[in-house]
Order: structure tokens, then C-alpha cells, then sequence
């Protein structure tokens, strides 16, 4: 597995998903204050996302999680299925940790609330087409909350309490990490972009993104952000 690829050249294109055409209408009214960023489309429900998606390929999706018909997660899987590469925002009013479980099991790249702040908006959607994903504090905690995180890391065959399920290897792939890898790991637990790491380890972007391509594939990740779940529940990030 590896990291996503970087940022696009340009502005970054977004599809809005959504069922409330005032709420798209407020995103991008939002959204059309940020630099660098444009949103070229909307879709009313989740079927229409998944067609236009495939169809237009945004660099990033906003989707919203219930709508009529198909519902957002049902959409984020049937597009991740087609189109591997996409790269989704799971954008709602439910914080419910089950939406995050379920997003993240799906390979969303980020996890918003709706009442999220405007600059945490154009955060997540930077974050994630430069491949550095986001996943709001609000939603982190109300998460980990919900989980009872081990006060040091868990050894191979231990038991994670119950919350977000950690692949059987994730545990061993933890052991096989170099003292770097899992210095970078517990970085990008904290939310820090690929060029923050850079700076505060004094090493290049480049690097970083290799070290991030390492951990993923050994933890058995597909994104960043459910990397960065396993370090908090395996109790390498002080919550």
C-alpha cells in the first residue's frame, strides 16, 4: 500500500455531495473564499455522486452521510470499489463514532462535522489532496473517547478494547517498524502534515512520504488516517 499521491497542479476540484441544496450552497459559498480551491459539481444524493465522480474526477469529495437513496457510505465504498484512488471527505451533522468506524473502514481520507469552522473545511480538503488526510480533533476525541486506550503499546496477541477493530497484524507490523517509522507514525497520529514532519525531523518531504508508504504497509493501512486510529488505540499517542 502507499501513501496517496500528492496535491494536484492547480486548484484543488471538489464535489460537493449533499441532499440540501442549501448546505451545498453554504460549503460553496465557503469554499469559494479559499484559494486554491474550486468546487466544480454537486450531487444531490449518493447514486449521483458516485456517477459524477467516476465520471469527472474530482481531486477531492465532500460527502455528506445521509442521504436518500444511497446513503454516503454506501456511496464512499461503491466509489472506492470503481475508482480506488478517490479521495473522500465524510462531511455530516452526526458525530456518531460508527460513521467514523465505518468511513474510515472504507477508506475515506478525512471525517468532518458540519459545523466545523471554515478554515478546518479548507484544511481537510488541502490535507487531503496533498495525501496527508484529516480527521477533525472534534471527531477524534469524541472517537477515542469511546474507546478505553491502553496506557503503553500493545504487545502481539494482546486484546485492544472494544472500538475500532485493529487487523490481527497490526500489532506484529507495529514490532517491524524502525525507530523512524514509528517516530513518523505517532506524527502523523498527532494530525501533522508531511511537510510539518519534514521540518521537525529535519529530513526531506520525500523521505517523509516513504517512512509514511512503510508504516502503512506495514500496519496493513490504506490511509493515513486509519494509521493514525491504530497508534491512539495502541496507546502510542497520549490522548
Amino acid at each position: 500500500m502507499t501513501d496517496p499521491t500528492p496535491a494536484p497542479e492547480g486548484p484543488i476540484r471538489v464535489l460537493i455531495a449533499d441532499d440540501d441544496a442549501l448546505v451545498r450552497g453554504g460549503i460553496r459559498f465557503v469554499l469559494s473564499m479559499v484559494q486554491g480551491i474550486d468546487v466544480l459539481w454537486e450531487a444531490g444524493d449518493g447514486a449521483e455522486a458516485v456517477n459524477v465522480a467516476l465520471k469527472q474526477r474530482p481531486d477531492v469529495v465532500l460527502m455528506d452521510v445521509q442521504m436518500p437513496g444511497t446513503d454516503g457510505l454506501t456511496a464512499l465504498v461503491k466509489l472506492r470499489a470503481a475508482w480506488p484512488e478517490a479521495v473522500v471527505i465524510i462531511l455530516t451533522t452526526f458525530g456518531e463514532s460508527d460513521y467514523v468506524t465505518r468511513a474510515l473502514a472504507g477508506g475515506a481520507a478525512g471525517f468532518l462535522l458540519k459545523d466545523a469552522a471554515a478554515d478546518d473545511l479548507a484544511r481537510a480538503i488541502k490535507a487531503a489532496a496533498n495525501g496527508d488526510a484529516f480527521l477533525s480533533p472534534a471527531v477524534t476525541r469524541q472517537l477515542l473517547d469511546g474507546m478505553s486506550t491502553p496506557s503503553k503499546p500493545a504487545s502481539p496477541g494482546s486484546s485492544p478494547a472494544p472500538g475500532i477493530e485493529i487487523p490481527e497484524f497490526a500489532a506484529k507490523g507495529l514490532e517491524e517498524l524502525s525507530a523512524r517509522e514509528r517516530e513518523v507514525l505517532v506524527l502523523v497520529a498527532q494530525g501533522l502534515s508531511n511537510a510539518t514532519i519534514s521540518s521537525q525531523l529535519w529530513i526531506s518531504e520525500a523521505t517523509v512520504k516513504t517512512h509514511v508508504s512503510r508504516v502503512l504497509t506495514k500496519l496493513g493501512c490504506e490511509n493515513r488516517v486509519q494509521a493514525a486510529l491504530i497508534a491512539h488505540r495502541l496507546g502510542l499517542v497520549q490522548n
